[in-house]
């Protein structure tokens, strides 16, 4: 018989209440408003998103990388192993619960990926981190992953979405170095997103990981 999930700390967030839950010794989920974000034993994706950005850049001196969204920490632990030592990863989240979570009673899920030494977490919104890298004279990242809730999709507002809109798409080219790579995890491919991220100069690359069951899309575009 399946034990039930335990809601084992909250907070109010501007979006809604965000629950950590757990089921036994190791499963988790985090939630919003009784929606799932994210299950620790379903992250495929998350992984392949980390994974796939990261490969491309580590044979860099010193790959500098950006990741948008915490989550349990499985974008950034599969990031770090595909990364050498010299390598300096930022993640910018905006709840400082998540940060405690991944700390805390998260910890093991990614192997405690946030206290790695090359890991550096603000609290900030990483659309507002990628405009001030993309600023003249501005330290440019060799890579930026986008691990939100909500990846693109056919609502997403073409023009002025802060993530996936065709602006902010110019704003993380700018603040990309030269053949730079931008991945995004959604729930699902959306040509208008992958059209826009196109037309704004980069080579597209779209998977979705896994065989059978729920496969999100991982989106790795190239600056050309």
């Amino acid at each position: 018989m399946a034990q039930p999930w335990q809601t084992i700390d909250s907070a109010k967030t501007p979006d809604g209440v965000l629950e950590l839950r757990k089921r036994g010794e190791h499963d988790f989920l985090i939630l919003i408003n009784n929606r799932v974000l994210m299950n620790s034993s379903e992250s495929r994706s998350e992984s392949s998103l980390g994974r796939r950005a990261c490969d491309l850049v580590s044979a860099l001196p010193v790959p500098r990388v950006l990741i948008g969204g915490l989550g349990m920490a499985l974008t950034l632990r599969a990031a770090l192993d595909a990364l050498p030592a010299s390598a300096e990863v930022v993640v910018a989240e905006i709840n400082p619960v998540v940060v405690a979570w991944c700390r805390g009673p998260l910890a093991e899920v990614s192997k405690s990926a946030i206290n790695d030494p090359r890991v550096t977490v603000v609290r900030d919104d990483v659309a507002a981190v990628i405009a001030r890298a993309a600023g003249s004279g501005a330290k440019r990242f060799d890579a930026i992953i986008i691990d939100l809730y909500e990846g693109p999709h056919a609502k997403t507002d073409a023009s002025s979405d802060p993530f996936y809109g065709s602006r902010a798409l110019q704003a993380t080219s700018a603040a990309l170095s030269s053949g730079g790579v931008f991945a995004v995890w959604g729930e699902a491919r959306d040509a208008a997103f992958e059209k826009r991220l196109i037309d704004a100069g980069f080579s597209l690359d779209v998977q979705r990981p896994g065989r059978g069951g729920l496969r999100h899309a991982v989106f790795t575009a190239v600056k050309r």
